[in-house]
């Protein structure tokens, strides 16, 4: 079965950029000691124990839904939909910087989660495999229109990589959100996009999609020790252009 056009419900006007960047806010602050690990509570005891479970519930999910695709559940598709979809349309946003190209994408990652969800085998979260099916769909639309290298290809700033203002759900305010004021997202957002796609796309899994680096490394298809120096990088540009939006608004 084909399913009918996907659309995302509840939208606001909202910047692309104004996600969860109290994150990044934190980890500059501690840039000079930073290890490239994400940090974890330390001992054992009852950090370790809630850790444990929260893994397990995770592993248990991830194989729930790696055989209700293999049964082409239709109604787990549609969970997966309004789970997600505000999730998956910010990233290709992200890795886009192109509103008409991110909703055709968009598309068509479902249609592949349709199609072959059945190779989903719930040994990794189920967003970190969505994420992957999404960058590689990019990758075969970019690749089709250019012979630029893969690295050539997302480290190439154009005219669609600028800041922008696209429609998308807010799913309550974030940290930051909480405190700062429309004008300094407006700066964030207008910041990290002037980063390299790159450099930009580890910073929104690491912080506005809380993947792990070893995560990211999966989606990215990335060695880990590529994506922590991609990680270090962004928060050094980041560094200088966080501070300065800021300062000017206080």
């Amino acid at each position: 079965m084909r399913p009918g056009k996907i659309h995302i419900a509840k939208k606001e006007e909202i910047p692309v950029n104004a996600g969860t960047l109290s994150g990044v806010l934190s980890f500059v602050k501690q840039m000079n000691a930073f290890s490239g690990t994400r940090q974890t509570a330390g001992g054992m005891g009852v950090n370790a124990l809630a850790a444990r479970e929260a893994q397990e519930l995770v592993r248990q999910e991830s194989a729930a839904i790696a055989a209700g695709l293999k049964r082409q559940d239709a109604g787990l598709l549609d969970e997966l939909i309004v789970r997600y979809q505000h999730r998956l349309m910010r990233y290709l946003l992200y890795l886009t910087g192109n509103r008409e190209q991110a909703e055709d994408l968009f598309q068509e990652v479902w249609m592949r989660v349709l199609v072959r969800g059945g190779q989903f085998q719930g040994t990794a979260r189920f967003d970190t495999w969505l994420f992957t099916v999404a960058r590689n769909l990019l990758i075969d639309l970019r690749r089709k229109r250019t012979t630029v290298s893969l690295e050539e290809m997302f480290e190439s700033a154009g005219e669609d990589d600028r800041a922008m203002t696209v429609e998308i759900e807010a799913e309550g305010p974030s940290p930051f959100d909480q405190y700062a004021s429309v004008e300094d997202r407006e700066r964030l957002a207008r910041a990290l996009m002037t980063m390299d796609t790159l450099h930009r796309e580890v910073l929104v899994l690491r912080f506005q999609e809380d993947m792990a680096l070893e995560e990211i490394a999966a989606v990215t298809r990335a060695p880990l020790s590529t994506v922590k120096s991609r990680l270090y990088r962004g928060l050094a540009q980041m560094k200088p252009k966080m501070a300065a939006a800021m300062g000017t608004s206080r």
